[in-house]
């Protein structure tokens, strides 16, 4: 298939997996007679395994060493668990960071009269200095 099937039947543009080929996450496409990029079945699945992988958040270097693993038939499954639950962790900080945000731009918001008048804590709060994040 061409790179517009590939792109079609995977849920990646072809810009992205021309992109993937340049940072070699998956190898350079065969070529037809007249230059065009074609693409077999396995290389189909290996698309396919990408969209799904950064679908759940993965990063392109833990796509690749997912892919690699993937790939391995010599692979342990302890490997893919530690990338998997490192993801997890980096995931719940995120979750923590959204929540903390929610909240603080939610308590703001209660604080606000939402009325005509010029007083607003929602600004006088973001026009304070930022708090150190670390220490």
């Amino acid at each position: 298939m061409n790179i517009g099937q590939a792109a079609k039947a995977s849920g990646i543009s072809a810009k992205m997996i021309r992109y993937y080929e340049s940072i070699d996450l998956i190898k350079a496409s065969a070529r037809s007679e007249a230059g065009y990029r074609t693409y077999n079945d396995d290389e189909l699945h290996a698309l396919r395994f990408i969209k799904r992988a950064r679908t759940l958040g993965f990063s392109l270097e833990q796509i690749r060493d997912l892919l690699s693993l993937w790939q391995n038939a010599e692979r342990a499954s302890a490997d893919v668990k530690r990338i998997a639950l490192a993801h997890v962790a980096e995931l719940d900080g995120r979750i923590a960071e959204l929540t903390a945000m929610r909240d603080t731009l939610n308590q703001l918001a209660q604080h606000c009269h939402g009325d005509d008048q010029p007083d607003c804590p929602i600004l006088q709060n973001l026009s304070l200095p930022a708090a150190p994040c670390c220490s």
